[in-house]
């Protein structure tokens, strides 16, 4: 993210010449630490902060961070926050899948779940009647039918190297819950998340397209209460069409009202410069017009 900040610094040094930026990018896990010991005014993330974080910032500050959205993750590249793919080996004739589905599939029963604000709800129980363990479930007949499925993914602990594809899976597909599939077999690197999948005909994983294998493809999802799939493409992570699609935050400390300096920049980076900065650095996609006046709102 370091030349899209500064593209976004020097742009909006150009209405305000006074001000001065001090760039400290030691990656997310340093990002909320500096700011709720008034270290930083931003805090520049590639995923959604975890539950301890908020529990700090909550105990230290009195309040939660506020978090905006200010691009939209990339598709492909390995370092720029690309959406997550759902994949299956290719010999596998399934071709697309329902959020509902995966849910079935990689997550477990459960009581309820919290959302990032610690509130429980128990609207978002399941029971064990959800569960999707064979491919016939989902419709395969001949010899898949009574195959167990075998899912893939990366650790579940919010304490891995690379917490950010397993949070944004846990909040769009398992609604925020921490109940698992027991059987989840767990890789660090998304390489060998494919690797795995690879030389295993009845199993089914979530990575990203930079670590897909020959032996491995895509499947199309659809989005919790519709039946309309879309497929893993540049333009449909673009457009947020795509129901994985990640976002890049910046989160800064609870305070009503923003600091004027903080909640200025915030104004430009989700203005339409700040925003063809983002096309300009090729590796991310802007924010759609809809999220863009959701973010500026809160600004106000």
């Amino acid at each position: 993210m370091a030349g899209l900040l500064k593209d976004w610094e020097q742009g909006f040094r150009e209405y305000h010449p006074e001000v001065r930026f001090a760039d400290v990018l030691k990656g997310t896990e340093t990002a909320q630490a500096a700011l709720y010991t008034d270290v930083a005014d931003f805090g520049l993330m590639d995923r959604e902060i975890l539950t301890l974080e908020r529990h700090v910032m909550l105990r230290r500050r009195h309040g939660l961070p506020m978090e905006f959205a200010v691009a939209t993750g990339g598709f492909a590249a390995a370092n720029r926050s690309p959406a997550l793919a759902v994949f299956v080996h290719k010999d596998n004739p399934l071709a697309k899948l329902t959020l509902q589905q995966l849910d079935g599939i990689f997550g477990e029963q459960r009581t309820g779940a919290w959302d990032d604000k610690f509130k429980w709800h128990p609207e978002r129980a399941r029971g064990p009647e959800g569960n999707i363990r064979t491919w016939g479930q989902l419709g395969l007949g001949g010899e898949w039918k009574d195959k167990a499925i075998q899912v893939y993914g990366y650790p579940i602990t919010n304490y891995s190297p690379l917490p950010g594809p397993m949070l944004t899976f846990r909040r769009k597909v398992l609604s925020g819950s921490d109940m698992w599939n027991p059987n989840i077999r767990e890789y660090e690197k998304g390489g060998d998340i494919t690797a795995a999948l690879a030389a295993d005909k009845f199993g089914i994983a979530y990575g990203s397209l930079a670590d897909e294998s020959p032996n491995v493809k895509a499947v199309a999802l659809a989005a919790a209460g519709s039946k309309h799939y879309v497929a893993l493409t540049s333009e449909t992570v673009k457009s947020q069409r795509y129901p994985l699609t990640r976002m890049i935050y910046v989160y800064v400390s609870p305070a009503k009202p923003l600091p004027t300096g903080v909640r200025e920049f915030l104004r430009y980076v989700l203005s339409r410069e700040g925003q063809e900065a983002v096309t300009r650095e090729g590796g991310y996609f802007p924010l759609t017009p809809e999220q863009v006046r959701a973010e500026l709102g809160k600004l106000d």
